[in-house]
């Protein structure tokens, strides 16, 4: 099966070690703050060295606030479904509906009958993953549970609590009778490299597939779950290679068998970071303009003529020289509020009234010269202004380019936000001398730079994109526009320079701790950097959309 057209996720798998637990929890928080979407932990409990993985996922939701959970996957064999169940629903109460919850119907057996639990046939195995699957959805339904099967039973048991949400359950398969299993009933199918490599998907996808079709349910309807490793580097091979290579083959994956959800085994923080930050916006972008492309090209097919969306090839998002603009973040509108001064009145030289209205179906975002820091690193009215042209047949292009920056823009709010609540911290605590402050002090201002170190490596991910792939592109098919896109590439290297300043004040916060007059002129400096980060972002990016929504809309990415 191509393509599903699910919403693509990111995750980790850190190794759940009992002799190195700060490193476990520090992983999982550098994993939140870069923003992946989920953290989940193998589950043996007969392996000496590993944490219990309940008791883990509950310390890992207590020190969380964003991050799903989820075993990956648990031993039915040594955990009984109503207690998994109960388990399940307890963690999801107390994080706010942050747990999924992966089933495994067993391996390794002589570690599973070393603890006490029974070994079953394959067969057996499979038929007590089905009782389970409908005992654990039955007691998150409540009421009195009368279960007898097979395997399992409960009799006239009060079941509760319900979960805050409906959890969904993944189920790991790899063999025929699994794999129809996963296709009737679970809400996620997750293979691991190793057991199952990307050449072995397709024909194990189809078999999902063709179950689920059989009892009534379309195949999107199973999200697809990948458990990958790999490290990156120049050997060449599946996820051996740059982060734009290992993009490119998550992309292709999506795009041609399913597969939606990547979770990256590994223990080192450095790794975790290149991948949230490189790798999993590239692979988004990849996959949206492909996607986009293949929307367009069905929509404009003649009539009479067979064609679907997950026929054509990927196109152009197939190399780094051509691969779409900028880095995927969510689509946030919200204002920057406090970006506001007294200089309210519109730059001289503006040219946003009626460019694009009515003309080009996608509004720039408007510049309403509101500044923070009291003069800018270039010249606003001296800014080129693009050649005047017709509509165009791509308007969606136009409106990916403004998604993107709208979710640069909001993403810039959560940062002022983070350093707003830093600073009212320090001013809470600061007097105190209290080790407890101290390390809460230190705390939140290495979490400060973990959030905006992120954002510095988005933003240079965006302009790098689009000097080594929309602008060329551009100047190839609207030479007019050469003297717009020269200033939007020297807008870029001026905001490298302002996201340099901006880091190294960073660092300076968190290598101090904070207090006294010494800790507020280093935050001082962190504000007034991350002011003129504001300043100069905000114009550019409307400037930019002010000037390419029109030839965007007229010549697309391809």
């Amino acid at each position: 099966m191509p393509d599903l057209d699910q919403q693509l996720e990111f995750g980790i798998f850190p190794t759940p070690a009992a002799d190195r637990i700060p490193e476990l929890l520090g992983l999982v928080q550098v994993a939140e703050v870069e923003g992946l979407d989920l953290v989940s932990v193998q589950d043996h409990p007969y392996q000496d060295g590993f944490l219990d993985t309940w008791t883990l996922l509950s310390v890992v939701g207590a020190r969380t606030t964003t991050i799903r959970l989820a075993p990956n996957v648990a031993s039915l064999p040594l955990r009984p479904p109503v207690l998994l169940a109960k388990a399940a629903a307890s963690l999801d109460l107390l994080t706010d509906g942050r747990v999924e919850l992966g089933l495994g119907a067993g391996a390794f057996w002589d570690g599973i009958v070393a603890a006490g639990g029974p070994r079953r046939s394959p067969g057996e195995a499979v038929d007590a993953l089905a009782e389970a699957v409908e005992l654990i959805r039955a007691f998150w339904a409540g009421g009195t549970l009368r279960f007898r099967g097979e395997h399992y039973r409960a009799q006239g048991l009060h079941a509760g609590p319900a979960p805050a949400h409906d959890i969904p359950i993944w189920l790991g398969a790899y063999k025929p009778r699994m794999l129809r299993l996963t296709g009737r009933l679970a809400d996620a199918w997750v293979p691991s490299m190793g057991y199952a490599d990307p050449p072995a998907l397709p024909a194990l996808a189809a078999v999902v597939d063709e179950a689920a079709l059989t009892a009534g349910r379309p195949p999107g309807s199973v999200r697809r779950i990948y458990n990958i490793s790999g490290r990156f580097g120049t050997d060449g091979g599946f996820l051996r290679g740059t982060p734009a290579q290992w993009a490119e083959q998550l992309a292709e994956l999506t795009l041609t068998v399913g597969m939606s959800s990547y979770v990256l085994g590994t223990d080192d923080p450095d790794v975790v970071r290149r991948f949230a930050a490189e790798v999993a916006p590239a692979t988004r972008e990849l996959v949206e303009a492909e996607r986009a492309r293949r929307a367009t090209t069905s929509q404009e097919a003649p009539m009479g003529v067979a064609t679907t969306s997950q026929e054509a090839p990927m196109g152009a998002a197939t190399t780094s020289q051509e691969a779409p603009m900028g880095v995927a973040t969510t689509s946030q509108e919200a204002s920057m509020g406090a970006a506001t001064t007294s200089q309210e009145a519109p730059l001289p030289g503006r040219t946003d009234e009626g460019r694009g209205s009515g003309r080009h179906t996608v509004e720039p975002t408007p510049d309403d010269g509101r500044r923070l820091s009291s003069a800018m690193p270039w010249d606003e009215p001296s800014r080129p202004v693009a050649p005047d042209g017709a509509p165009g047949p791509h308007p969606e292009q136009a409106q990916h380019l403004k998604d993107i920056h709208d979710g640069l823009r909001g993403e810039l709010d959560q940062v002022r936000d983070v350093l707003e609540q830093v600073r009212r911290g320090h001013l809470t605590v600061g007097a105190a001398r209290s080790v407890v402050n101290t390390m809460t002090m230190r705390q939140n201002n290495w979490t400060l730079g973990a959030y905006c170190e992120s954002y510095c490596r988005i933003v240079t991910g965006h302009h790098t994109l689009e000097d080594r792939s929309v602008f060329p592109h551009l100047r190839r098919v609207e030479p007019g526009l050469g003297a717009v896109l020269d200033r939007l590439e020297e807008e870029h290297v001026v905001i490298h320079d302002v996201l340099e300043q901006f880091d190294r004040a960073l660092v300076r916060l968190v290598a101090e701790d904070g207090s006294g007059r010494a800790g507020e002129e280093v935050l001082e400096g962190v504000q007034s950097s991350l002011d003129l980060l504001t300043d100069t972002l905000l114009s550019h990016l409307a400037y930019e959309e002010r000037e390419l929504v029109g030839p965007l809309s007229r010549h697309g990415l391809s």
